[in-house]
Order: structure tokens, then sequence, then C-alpha cells
């Protein structure tokens, strides 16, 4: 998560090392696929890269924290990861099988989301699978703060954040080879006095 783990890394890493259930999710399904080589944009100080790699899939990431990258590296996590901003991909020429990104496309903006999607789309080999968690017009967060734009709201200073709902989730991901699109609720493993947060999971397929 790009935004997030970079703000809060020097915080003791307040996500903590479990990967999310998304995450879980996600690595039974590259499997069921025979998903084997992956790129994580965002991959953080990888907290969910472990759970690949556990399983013998191969994981590249990137991310714009060299703070997180070299928390992940004091952590045992060895794959290649780029240094730089999602808006700069691709930083390779290489394409995945799979590609899964969790919870950072809806801290970008609408250009940079439309860039991302179809940058990572761009990266898949035919018959791979993207995945993407983001949040819903259901978390407790929408309609906080200053609203940039539609569904866009700067909920406190410095963190904006888009709200997905069924008609924009199409919009975006149409396109794409939407297949499915799942709710979840996400907990907070470190923080459990903290509420879930309603999550859509995305699932596309490169034709």
């Amino acid at each position: 998560m790009e935004f997030w783990e970079s703000s809060f890394i020097e915080k003791q890493t307040m996500w903590g090392f479990e990967p999310t259930d998304s995450a879980i999710l996600t690595n039974e399904f590259f499997l069921e696929k025979n998903v084997t080589d992956i790129l994580v944009p965002g991959i953080g100080y990888g907290r969910n890269a472990k759970v690949f790699i556990d399983n013998g899939i191969n994981v590249t990431g990137i991310e714009i924290s060299k703070t997180a990258i070299d928390l992940a590296r004091k952590n045992g996590i060895n794959m290649p990861i780029f240094h730089g901003s999602v808006m700069d991909m691709p930083f390779d020429s290489k394409l995945y099988d799979g590609i899964f990104s969790h919870a950072l496309i809806h801290l970008l903006n609408k250009h940079e989301r439309e860039k991302f999607i179809m940058d990572c789309y761009n990266q898949l080999k035919p018959n791979g699978y993207m995945i993407f968690t983001t949040v819903s017009q259901k978390a407790p967060m929408f309609g906080k703060g200053r609203q940039l734009d539609k569904d866009y709201y700067e909920i406190m200073e410095g963190i904006k954040m888009f709200f997905y709902d069924s008609d924009s989730i199409k919009q975006e991901f149409g396109k794409y080879g939407l297949v499915e699109v799942s709710e979840m609720d996400e907990p907070n493993k470190e923080m459990k006095n903290k509420p879930s947060i309603n999550s859509l999971m995305v699932k596309c397929k490169k034709e």
C-alpha cells in the first residue's frame, strides 16, 4: 500500500506482518489457477508477499518508500523490488501470470487509476489474472471530509480516497477483462478494537 506503508512505516509497522485475508484468498486462487509468477505494486514492507513466496510463487514488487523496502529486507523478504511509484510503471518488459494490488488504487485520482489499471493489464500474460482490493462506499469513511470529485474525498489532511460502487467498478475495469467483484470485511488484525473495513475484491482476466 503505497501511501499507507510509507506514511506509517516509522510507527513500528502498524499493520503488522500477518498477511491480509484478501492476500490469503488471492494466494489460494493463484494456486488453483497455476499462477507462478506475480507482480505486487505497492508491496510496502512485504507483509502480503510472504504468503505467496511460502507457496512457491515468484514475487516481484514495486514500492515508493525506500524505508519500507529496507524493512522488508531486514525481515527476510529478498525478492526483487523496484523502488518507485506505480505511476512510473512499467519498470520492466516482463509479463506476469498474475498481479495483486492491495488497498492502493483508491488512493489515486481518476487519471492515475486509469493509467494504473491499464499498465497492470498490459503486464499480464494471456490468460493471466489481476486482483485489486479497494474500499467500497459502504466503508465508514465514505462521504467524510472534503469532497474533491464524485466519490473522491480528502478524508483527512493529505489522505485522499476514491470509494467504488458497482457502477464505477464496471466503468473502470470493464474493458480490462472484469470477471468478478466480491465484497468482504477486511479485519484489522493488529488493532482488533478497530472495525473491519468493507472492501471489494476486483478480479480481471486477460483473454
